[in-house]
């Protein structure tokens, strides 16, 4: 492919990853991001600074783009996947693109959290925009869930939602997959990819204490409402999709292992816990 594939929020974890990729495939790349390039990306990597939902630089990082990959997303702002989304899905058709690539979430469809409703409203965009497509749900990444960990961990009590399970995957196994999607013919929606394990959120919580070498209790706590009825039945779950292989153990060793040891044996520097 001689056109450039340009990746959205390619500054990410997961955008990062699907580039380095797309990279070693021998791939023209083109990011679009709202930070300014970083010292060290490569050079042979295209960067356009902007953002969806504005418009800024998207005529220029859609330019003479064949495929995109839609890593771009803002929990905190949902309404970012959709009005960004909608702009994205007019640029592409601007200049013709013949693949639109979307990650997206198991769930989305079950469970009404206000994000994950955005990104279903993001996914029927793309569905209804007469561009060829392919939709990728991911369960929850390893990264996502030891941002929380670490956030609950400072607590002197660490709560956890009762009766809920997790399904973690490291988001290189996501990468993998986007890329290969990304490279290959558009395909609709296609099925979802799920960690290699299904945990309550206390297991996930008390394994990082334990590794991380931190002594807190933990509490499950029975919590209100609509969303966590949904978690608490499953629907952001994907058990016959469990096609990840790298477990939260695993991934805490690469990440939180030597820390967790040191602490262990009382030489974390400062003594910081």
């Amino acid at each position: 492919m001689n056109q450039p594939i340009l990746v959205t929020g390619g500054s990410g974890t997961l955008g990062r990853g699907v580039v380095d990729r797309l990279l070693a495939g021998d791939h023209q790349v083109r990011v679009l991001s709202r930070r300014p390039r970083p010292a060290g990306t490569p050079t042979a990597v295209g960067w356009v600074t902007g953002e969806l939902v504005s418009g800024r630089g998207l005529a220029a990082a859609v330019a003479d783009v064949a495929v995109i990959v839609h890593c771009a997303s803002n929990p905190l702002r949902p309404r970012v996947d959709i009005d960004g989304t909608r702009n994205l899905v007019e640029a592409a058709h601007e200049v013709g693109i013949w693949h639109l690539v979307d990650i997206s979430i198991v769930g989305v469809d079950r469970v009404p959290y206000r994000y994950y409703q955005a990104k279903l409203a993001a996914e029927r965009l793309i569905q209804a925009s007469g561009l060829p497509w392919t939709i990728l749900r991911a369960t929850q990444f390893h990264q996502l869930a030891l941002l929380v960990a670490r956030g609950l961990a400072r607590l002197p009590l660490v709560p956890v939602p009762a009766a809920t399970s997790f399904q973690p995957i490291d988001a290189a196994e996501v990468a993998d997959r986007l890329t290969a999607l990304a490279t290959g013919p558009p395909a609709g929606r296609v099925p979802d990819i799920g960690g290699p394990q299904i945990r309550t959120g206390a297991d996930l919580l008390r394994t990082y204490l334990q590794m991380a070498g931190r002594r807190r209790p933990v509490l499950p706590i029975r919590l209100p409402g609509a969303v966590f009825a949904g978690y608490r039945q499953g629907g952001h779950l994907a058990p016959d999709r469990a096609v990840g292989h790298r477990t939260w153990e695993q991934f805490l060793a690469d990440h939180v292992g030597h820390r967790g040891r040191a602490a262990a044996s009382g030489t974390t520097a400062g003594g910081r816990m």
